[in-house]
């Protein structure tokens, strides 16, 4: 019988990369138009790549908002109704809520006040579902002529048949002033939230359109018993601008340097912070970090910097993105929480 030997131990193949020469091309040749210089870096974070492995999709706690759970930090910011667009965007921006677990606000929906014609474009709980919060949107001379008419039960019919959990009472001096259309307001507007407060029960948030809240203006809300702030600051679309490109030329040359002022989010964050302090303040309203925010990173800055229950509010990049089919709003969600994941695990604010 032939001599048998043992057979040699079996050798497991490498893994293959079937990718790595097509990719270590690509280094090649993108190696310099990839460079960051020093001046492009982010200054407002540290990027610490060293305590956390790569956080899991889907890895955002969930957290109490206005007396429900929210699953992300962004807020849908109040967009439109009463155009043929409208009922298509809102209704998309609803399913991407219920989603991802956001919040939302409408647009103004006076138009609903005295007709239920432009409903449909408003009517979005079905979509977003009983657990979430969902806003209503008033400006401030609309509430000021339906308490000055005693019609103020108009306000909770309205919550009743959008079925929303509270009112927000946006606050838009320049923009009436600059509007062709514009209404002039006969008392001051802190005046009409005041006695909204005392007469009807239902959740009051207030916001503003585009150019953020002043220190005093932040100081005088953050009294009140609000259930929120939406900041709405500068650097994101100015409706007073808008109305004034809507106007006569003249009067655009005239006014559009006051367009121009206001107050970034960041600086309204740090007031709030300020008065947090000097006020004293146990009952935190919770705050909406809108204006000038352009993706998650603008997010993630703010709201490690602020002291208070906070969200971060997103207009124009909603809109964007939820004027065509659904799939690409919810990619652009999926993205944007994927960087906020991302920023928990590897930056810190400095």
């Amino acid at each position: 019988m032939a001599n048998e030997h043992p057979s040699a131990p079996s050798r497991e193949m490498p893994e293959q990369d079937p990718t790595a020469e097509t990719r270590k091309k690509d280094h090649i040749e993108m190696a310099f138009r990839s460079r960051v210089e020093a001046g492009e870096l982010d200054a407002r974070f540290y990027y610490e790549p060293m305590p956390a492995a790569h956080p899991k999709p889907g890895s955002l706690q969930p957290f109490p908002f206005l007396g429900k759970t929210l699953r992300t930090p962004m807020w849908v910011s109040s967009m439109t109704g009463g155009t043929a667009l409208a009922g298509k965007i809102n209704r998309n921006l609803a399913r991407a809520c219920a989603e991802f677990g956001m919040g939302m606000g409408l647009g103004s929906c006076r138009q609903l006040l005295y007709s239920d014609e432009f409903l449909p474009d408003f009517d979005v709980r079905g979509e977003m579902g009983a657990d979430l919060p969902l806003y209503a949107n008033l400006g401030v001379a609309q509430v000021e002529k339906l308490l000055r008419q005693k019609e103020s039960d108009r306000i909770p019919a309205l919550l009743e048949k959008l079925r929303a959990d509270g009112l927000f009472i946006h606050v838009n001096p320049l923009q009436e002033a600059m509007q062709p259309e514009g209404d002039m307001f006969e008392r001051s507007p802190l005046e009409v939230i005041e006695e909204v407060l005392q007469t009807l029960d239902c959740k009051v948030m207030v916001k503003e359109v585009g150019q953020g809240f002043g220190p005093e203006s932040m100081k005088a809300l953050l009294q009140l018993p609000l259930a929120g702030i939406e900041f709405a600051a500068a650097g994101g679309t100015n409706f007073a601008k808008l109305e004034l490109l809507r106007s006569e030329p003249e009067k655009l040359l005239i006014f559009e340097k006051i367009a121009a002022v206001g107050h970034t989010a960041t600086d309204m964050v740090q007031w709030a912070n300020i008065h947090k302090k000097t006020l004293r303040l146990e009952n935190l309203p919770c705050l909406i970090l809108s204006g000038g925010v352009r993706d998650f990173l603008d997010g993630y800055y703010l709201l490690k910097k602020s002291e208070f229950p906070a969200v971060y509010g997103q207009a124009s990049g909603f809109l964007k993105h939820a004027q065509g089919e659904y799939a690409e709003l919810k990619s652009y969600v999926q993205a944007q929480v994927r960087g906020l994941e991302l920023a928990h695990a590897f930056l810190q604010v400095r």
